[in-house]
């Protein structure tokens, strides 16, 4: 039997492009419990307050919101709000720690998604906005907006 394609992004951060200049993306796998994988399927994540912190050389997904999984006995659910271990290949991590030292640089992660069965999640390598950054990227998409309304409407 064929594992059906999961690939597609099962919890995004949808504040994440509107806070931060996304410079650097990277895949990571998760440490996960089963409640916790089932949760994450059928929908009860919330990235929006999470980030990434790094403990004895780790990293480690802090602030992510899974929410309880019903189908499972009480004493069997998770912690909603523990700390979550994420697997990297140690020369990928080195090189990401080198640019987190750089003033302003922060690791968040910005969509947790399933590849062949196993959860991963995407780590971004930003730099927060400014608020003249974000009001003109506002301004950029209501720009674009009204010309494609205008082309949409000639034709």
């Amino acid at each position: 039997m064929v594992a059906p394609k999961d690939d597609s992004p099962t919890v995004k951060n949808k504040k994440a492009g509107h806070l931060y200049l996304i410079e650097e993306r990277l895949e990571a796998g998760i440490m996960l419990r089963g409640t916790e994988v089932k949760a994450i399927r059928t929908g009860k994540c919330n990235l929006t307050d999470s980030h990434v912190r790094v403990k004895r050389g780790e990293l480690y997904l802090v602030g992510c919101h899974i929410g309880a999984y019903e189908a499972a006995a009480p004493q069997f659910n998770h912690e909603p709000r523990r700390e979550r271990k994420l697997l990297v290949h140690r020369r990928e991590l080195d090189r990401f720690l080198g640019k987190i030292k750089v003033r302003g640089y922060t690791l968040i992660v910005t969509k947790i998604y399933f590849k062949e069965g196993r959860a991963k999640a995407e780590l971004s390598l930003c730099k927060g906005k400014k608020a003249h950054d974000k009001r003109s990227a506002l301004r950029e998409r209501q720009v674009k907006k009204e010309m494609d309304r205008a082309i949409k409407a000639h034709r």
